[in-house]
C-alpha cells in the first residue's frame, strides 16, 4: 500500500491568533489535495482558533512540542492531554531548534515520542546534522544514534504510523538546500535503519519527510525521490508559496 505523503508547516514562533486566522483563509483555496495530509504544525496560542478556522477543509492540526507529563507542576510547558482535548493531531519533536536552544537530547526525546503514542497523537520526530558533521562524513552515524535512541521501546505498530522529518541543521532557514540526491540518500539510510530495528513492513510503512529551506521551486524534484514522502515546511508555511509546494 502506498504511503500517503504529508505536508506540514511548522509555523515557529511566527503568527498572532489573529494573523493566524487570516493565514489559514488565505491558504485554504490553495492547499486542497486529495493526494496529501496537509498538517499546519501552529504555536501553542494559535491552536484553539487554527483548529476552528480549518474546520470543513483537507487540514489538520500539529503543535510544535509538548512535555511527556499529563499535568503536574511544570509552569510553561502544555501536555498531550491538552493537545488532544484541544484538537491537535500531530505534534513535531525533537526540532534542531528544540535540541540546540532547549537542549532536548535524545532519551527525553523518547519519552516525548511514547506520550505523543499514549494519548493518540501522531508525532513528527525530527532529526539531521550539522554543516561540521556532514563535513566529517558521519551523518548516517549521527543521525541512526538518534533514530535508535528517539525510538528506544516504542513498538513497530507505532513507528508504522509515525512521521521522522530529516532535517540538515544547515539547509534550516539558510536559504541553503539538500540536493535531491543528498536528501534522498539520507532518508533512504533512516529507512534502513528502521527496517534493522524493526522489519520490512514497519520500514515501508514509515512516512519520511525533508525539511530544510523546502520552496515552490525545489520541492517536486525533491518530493520525487522514492524515500521522501513529503515536507517539514519552515518560512515557505507562511505564505502562499506554501500552496505550490502541497500541490507540486
Amino acid at each position: 500500500m502506498a504511503r500517503k505523503r504529508i505536508v506540514a508547516g511548522n509555523w515557529k514562533m511566527n503568527m498572532t491568533p489573529s494573523e493566524a486566522i487570516k493565514l489559514v483563509e488565505e491558504l485554504k483555496p490553495l492547499v486542497q489535495s486529495d493526494s496529501v495530509e496537509v498538517v499546519y504544525c501552529v504555536p501553542a496560542i494559535d491552536i484553539v482558533p487554527v483548529v476552528e478556522a480549518v474546520k470543513g477543509t483537507n487540514v489538520v492540526v500539529g503543535a510544535e512540542n509538548m512535555y511527556f507529563e499529563d499535568k503536574g507542576a511544570f509552569t510553561g510547558e502544555i501536555s498531550a492531554p491538552m493537545l488532544v482535548d484541544a484538537g491537535v493531531k500531530y505534534v513535531i519533536l525533537g526540532h534542531s531548534e528544540r535540541r540546540q536552544y532547549f537542549g532536548e537530547d535524545n532519551a527525553l526525546l523518547n519519552k516525548k515520542v511514547k506520550k505523543a503514542f499514549e494519548a493518540g497523537l501522531t508525532p513528527i520526530l525530527c532529526c539531521g546534522e550539522t554543516l561540521e558533521q556532514r563535513e566529517m562524513g558521519v551523518t548516517i552515524d549521527f543521525i541512526s544514534t538518534q533514530i535508535k535512541e528517539g525510538l528506544y521501546e516504542v513498538s513497530a505498530e507505532n513507528v508504522a504510523k509515525m512521521v521522522i522529518a530529516y532535517e540538515p541543521i544547515w539547509a534550516i532557514g539558510t536559504g541553503k538546500t539538500a540536493t535531491s540526491d543528498q536528501a534522498e540518500e539520507v532518508c533512504k539510510a533512516i529507512r534502513d535503519v528502521i527496517r534493522v530495528m524493526y522489519n520490512d513492513a514497519t520500514a515501508e510503512s514509515v512516512r519520511i519527510q525533508y525539511g530544510g529551506s523546502v520552496k515552490g521551486e525545489n520541492a517536486a524534484e525533491i518530493f520525487g525521490k522514492p524515500d521522501i514522502d513529503g515536507g517539514l515546511v519552515g518560512g515557505a508555511a507562511l505564505k502562499a508559496d506554501f500552496g505550490k509546494i502541497v500541490n507540486c
